[in-house]
């Protein structure tokens, strides 16, 4: 799939069908290459354009604006910014001086090869090959659940919402377990059209009302994970699982959502201190 990055820098790279490539379902395939590459694929394609640029401005005589259009620039403007960001200094000077191109950072060791070769590849380590995984059965849970679409750091209202309504059917017991339901990845769906379920659960016969829904979660095999800390980094903890421990252990995801349990409340608990089981479908 990398190789196939390389060679096709001029073309449109669709998200589905660089996960069609790679053999991954599209929901989990920028998390899967995120742990890998330790770069989101926008980030990879974008930087691969770019040392492109730079290495026709060193070896050709072509126009910066074709560069730039080249490299998915709709400006001169906006390509010089994110050049200079880049290499330390504008098209135009880097031309002048007919510099070697600096290699950017990059955690893979990935790099814009002009014969399209892959010449190096070393899938990153964040730790996730070590990290706490347990593999478990899961049944099937009735849950209580409202939809929240728009970001997903807004999805408190929601939860505000959900827990209002079973405080006032009498809904909360010692066994109830409050989780969401994420058939998005914040990373690649636009802000506006993330969609996440606020779940808790209910026993079976519960009957919907109004927003509040009911569906049947979990059923299968997934890998399990603990992250600590706040809500915002869990990006870290899915990329270490699925890019990282699920292959090194032979494991491939399934394209079902994944499911976050929450262990403490987010209102009475500092975000350092936050618990979230991070639960991962398995193909078969």
């Amino acid at each position: 799939m990398l190789v196939h990055v390389q060679n096709s820098l001029d073309s449109v790279l669709v998200l589905d069908e660089l996960a069609a490539i790679a053999n991954f379902s599209p929901f989990h395939f920028h998390r899967v290459f995120r742990g890998m590459v330790g770069e989101p694929v926008s980030e990879h394609i974008r930087r691969l354009r770019l040392e492109r640029a730079a290495h026709r401005l060193k070896c050709t005589e072509q126009p910066v604006a074709r560069l730039a259009f080249e490299a998915g620039f709709e400006t001169h403007e906006s390509f010089t910014r994110a050049f200079k960001t880049m290499f330390g200094e504008s098209p135009s000077v880097f031309r002048e001086q007919r510099r070697i191109a600096p290699a950017p950072s990059t955690p893979s060791g990935v790099h814009y090869a002009p014969n399209g070769a892959l010449e190096s590849f070393d899938p990153v380590d964040t730790g996730g090959v070590s990290m706490d995984v347990r593999i478990e059965e899961v049944k099937q849970m009735n849950a209580a659940f409202m939809r929240h679409v728009g970001p997903y750091n807004q999805v408190g209202e929601t939860w505000g919402k959900l827990c209002g309504f079973a405080g006032m059917k009498g809904l909360f017991g010692p066994d109830t377990a409050m989780l969401g339901v994420c058939h998005d990845d914040p990373e690649v769906t636009p802000a506006e059209k993330i969609r996440y379920d606020a779940c808790m659960t209910v026993a079976d016969g519960f009957q919907p009302e109004g927003e509040v829904g009911v569906q049947r979660i979990g059923g299968g095999r997934y890998a399990i994970t603990t992250h600590r800390g706040p809500y915002e980094k869990l990006g870290e903890t899915y990329a270490a699982l699925m890019g990282q421990w699920l292959p090194a252990n032979g494991y491939e995801p399934s394209s079902g959502p994944s499911l976050e349990f929450y262990r403490n409340d987010p209102n009475t608990t500092a975000p350092e201190n936050l618990i979230t089981d991070v639960y991962v479908p398995l193909k078969s």
